[in-house]
Order: C-alpha cells, then structure tokens, then sequence
C-alpha cells in the first residue's frame, strides 16, 4: 500500500496542545489553518514533516504544528532547513519566516536556498512590517512609511519578494492572500507537490502595527479590479466580468497595458496568454513587477519549472565518490598529513 492509502489525516491532527499566542485579528491564525487543513491532503505522516523557523511573529509556528519543529535564529532557517533535508531527503521540510527574517538578516541565506532548488517549502508571511520588535520598518515596507524607526518617513526602496525569488532562479514561485484560504490552500499543495524549491509569498495583515497594508487589493468591492488571478495556459484577465486584460504594446510590442475587451477592436486574442512553465521566466518576472494603481497585483503561481533537485545530485555524488575510493575514513582523515603532539 502507498503511504497516501496508509496514512489518513485530518487538521486537527496538526494541531497542537499549545496556546496560540498571536494578537487577536493577526493573519497568522489564517495562514497557521490553511497549512493545517493542507497538509493532510498530501498523505504524508506527521513524523515525516519538519517546520523551522527564525525569530518574528511567524517563527512560533513550529509550536502550532503537531509535527517536529526547529525554532533557529534569526534569518537562519533557510540554512538549517537545507541542512535536515540535506541528511534525510525523504522528509518534508518547510520554512516558515517573515519579510525581515527572510530579506533582512536573512537575505544571503533565502537567495541561496532558491538557487540550489533544495526540496524545502519557504512560507514567507509578509506584513511590510516588524511587528514582533513593536512596528518597525521592513525590507518590504513602502518608501515614506511612517514607523517607530522612520518617525518621518522611510526612503529606502522595498524588497519585491516575487522579483527576489525569480532573480535567484526559484523554480517555484507564488503568492497568496491570509484572507484567500481556499486559494491559499491550493497553493500551499502545490508547493508541497514541488520537486525542488518553493517560494510561496503570503501577503498577511498585521492588524496592530500596519493594519490594512492590503485593504486597497483585498477590500470585497475593489479585489476584481485589484488582483489579477493567473493561472498557466489562461489569458490575463480580470475584473468583475473578466472584460479587462493585460496585453503587450508600445513602439517594440513589450511593454504591459491594460485593454478593456470591445474598446478600440481589442478582442479576447489581444489579451497575453500566461505560461508559468517558461524556462527563462520573463514573462513570471514582467508580472511580479506589477504594482497598483497602474496594473493590478497578480496573485497565483508565478513560475513553475523543473530543474535537477540539489539534495538528489548531492546524494548521487556521494555514491559515485564511495565506489571509486570507498567508503572514508575519519580517523585516517584525521591523523592524515602532517601531525603533531602536545606533550
């Protein structure tokens, strides 16, 4: 029998005896439920599965999950994370960090992860905020944002995380909404089913310190116009009859505009047909540089390309290794060369 006829899970067998210890209102609660109404979804048992984290509200999920955990370091997860999938490939090994964790302190080691394409999950809650260290500025928070640490205005240029996982080669790349479970959920499966790295960017509020960073996209009366769902082999549409699209244009047929359907001859075949499988992923990367109020902010599965899985090659490597010299030898390493005593 396979392990997904064997194993039959339900939420809240992921759920742990632990107080759940975020503010009330937080995004965390939705995104801690979709992951835990997705994972039994992949028949993969409990013991099988390994959340890590770093410091920031989004580090305590390791606590939340009936699975093992690791609570690292700051900015460390991605490292450690490729470290146990690394000793044992056959785990299910997640991450789970926010907008400073991973694009702060822990920049060199999420671009790093992605390019290696080592089989983790990188969950990244985004809030454009510290909300831990009480609403300070992130790498992700808008020029002019006003916080304890930019009393007049932060001039710094944000970290696009979609554009930052796609620069480093990512092979999966996606984003979600705390407030979208079903279409979170969906995504969070796919990433699981991901041979390689996955990016999945959440965008999350934080209802303390930066309260209704996405109202203008989420709002019941604004999203059709504001998000633009992208799904591979679809055109890009939206809007609440899906009659506005994203074609190319200008002078050298490259640069995005948005066309309503039956204004000025534009028909359905204007309209740019999205593929997630494009192995350069220019047209992933064309969209995840989309910003309102100009083009609405694309939400689904960016780039989703195969490519040869780090864990697997390192592996392989090491069996090759061992049949042309056999199995080593760590105490001959050790006395090996030149050695000396202390007497």
């Amino acid at each position: 029998m396979t392990t997904q006829e064997t194993v039959k899970l339900t939420r809240k067998d992921f759920q742990t005896d632990q107080e759940v210890r975020w503010c009330p209102g937080c995004g965390d609660y939705a995104i801690l439920a979709s992951v835990q109404r997705a994972l039994p979804n992949l028949g993969v048992p409990r013991e099988k599965i390994v959340f890590v984290s770093g410091i920031g509200c989004s580090s305590r999920f390791p606590y939340y999950m009936e699975t093992y955990g690791f609570h690292s370091i700051h900015g460390r997860a991605p490292a450690i994370a490729t470290g146990i999938k690394l000793a044992n490939p056959d785990l299910s090994v997640w991450v789970a960090t926010g907008d400073g964790d991973a694009l702060s302190i822990g920049g060199n080691h999420l671009i790093h992860a992605l390019r290696r394409n080592i089989g983790i999950k990188i969950v990244l809650f985004n809030n454009r905020i510290y909300g831990l260290t009480k609403g300070q500025y992130s790498p992700t928070s808008e020029q002019g944002k006003k916080t304890k640490s930019t009393p007049f205005g932060s001039v710094d240029h944000p970290f696009n995380p979609i554009s930052v996982a796609l620069g480093a080669e990512a092979t999966f790349v996606a984003r979600s909404i705390d407030v979208e479970p079903k279409h979170l959920g969906q995504v969070l499966e796919r990433a699981a089913a991901h041979q390689g790295s996955a990016f999945v960017e959440v965008y999350q509020n934080c209802n303390v310190f930066n309260d209704g960073a996405f109202e203008s996209i989420t709002g019941k009366d604004v999203k059709a116009d504001q998000q633009l769902h992208i799904e591979h082999g679809m055109p890009l549409l939206f809007g609440k009859d899906k009659k506005r699209g994203i074609r190319l244009g200008g002078v050298q047929g490259l640069t995005p505009e948005v066309v309503e359907l039956g204004v000025n001859g534009v028909t359905e075949k204007d309209i740019l047909v999205f593929d997630a499988h494009e192995q350069s992923g220019a047209m992933a990367f064309l969209l995840s540089r989309f910003q309102p109020p100009e083009f609405p902010v694309p939400i689904g599965v960016f780039r989703d390309v195969k490519r040869d899985v780090y864990e697997q090659e390192a592996h392989q490597q090491i069996e090759r290794v061992k049949k042309q010299f056999g199995e080593g030898d760590i105490q001959a390493l050790l006395e090996s060369g030149e050695t000396w005593s202390i007497e």
